[in-house]
């Protein structure tokens, strides 16, 4: 059996995610959503910060506080590290350090459902409650389960295949299969292939999917006052029709 770390490394990993996911408040409304908030707040802990676009587009149009970027995966930190003036912390949520004192914490993309078990997501709260200052908002999206997006992420949907040039000038095709769905938690595979059909490298997720009554019942628990909740990024109410849980949480 091929290497296939050694045919598409984790570098290459994170380049692709920001081929795949270029982050642009300008074009995009979820970071539209997102980047107003970071801008005005003095300082901002970005927790899943990945490869670092949203802190690093902060720095460069002239936000002058603290940034701090956190993340477990040191290739998309490497990545981040290149962009200076912001500072990068290798670690989970769970690890984010309490009393810094922030007045704005994040986690965006989707990152709070890779928080799979009760536990984790009880330690991850607990420890971004820790680093905002009294009145400090954590701002989070989720998807909403009732939506069922995982139906739609297999080969079969044209939507859910990306062919893409990545940095190193190879044209790659990128999709998702569901491997599992247990209870509220969703185990997906994302293939990266040469357009020939040669697997490159394969990533396994689990994703977890908690309504709004469950969510809200873990932010209460670790002491954080729900300010709103919205279904769109235009910040439009939660309905029955809502892809998204929006959530905007306060450190009481």
């Amino acid at each position: 059996m091929a290497d296939t770390v050694a045919v598409f490394s984790d570098a290459d990993a994170a380049a692709l995610y920001d081929v795949l996911n270029p982050w642009d408040p300008d074009r995009r409304a979820d970071d539209g959503f997102y980047f107003p908030l970071v801008m005005g707040s003095e300082s901002v802990l970005d927790v899943g910060c990945g490869t670092g676009a949203m802190l690093s587009l902060a720095r460069e149009r002239g936000h002058r506080g603290r940034l701090v970027g956190l993340d477990p995966d040191r290739a998309a930190l490497d990545r981040a590290r290149r962009r200076a003036e912001v500072e990068w912390v290798e670690g989970t949520a769970a690890e984010a350090r309490s009393g810094a004192g922030f007045d704005l914490a994040t986690m965006t993309g989707h990152a709070f459902q890779d928080l799979v078990t009760d536990q984790v997501v009880r330690d991850s709260l607990a420890a971004i409650h820790g680093t905002l200052r009294r009145g400090g908002r954590f701002v989070f999206e989720t998807r909403h389960p009732q939506a069922r997006a995982w139906e739609e992420w297999t080969a079969s949907n044209p939507d859910d295949v990306v062919e893409v040039v990545d940095e190193a000038g190879r044209a790659l095709r990128y999709w998702h299969d569901v491997d599992s769905v247990a209870d509220d938690v969703v185990t997906i595979r994302g293939t990266v292939a040469r357009l020939d059909g040669t697997v490159l490298r394969v990533f396994r997720e689990s994703l977890r999917f908690l309504d709004v009554a469950a969510l809200n019942g873990f932010l209460l628990e670790a002491g954080f006052e729900i300010e709103e909740q919205y279904g769109t990024w235009n910040r439009e109410p939660i309905t029955a029709s809502s892809r998204e849980i929006i959530t905007v949480a306060r450190r009481g």
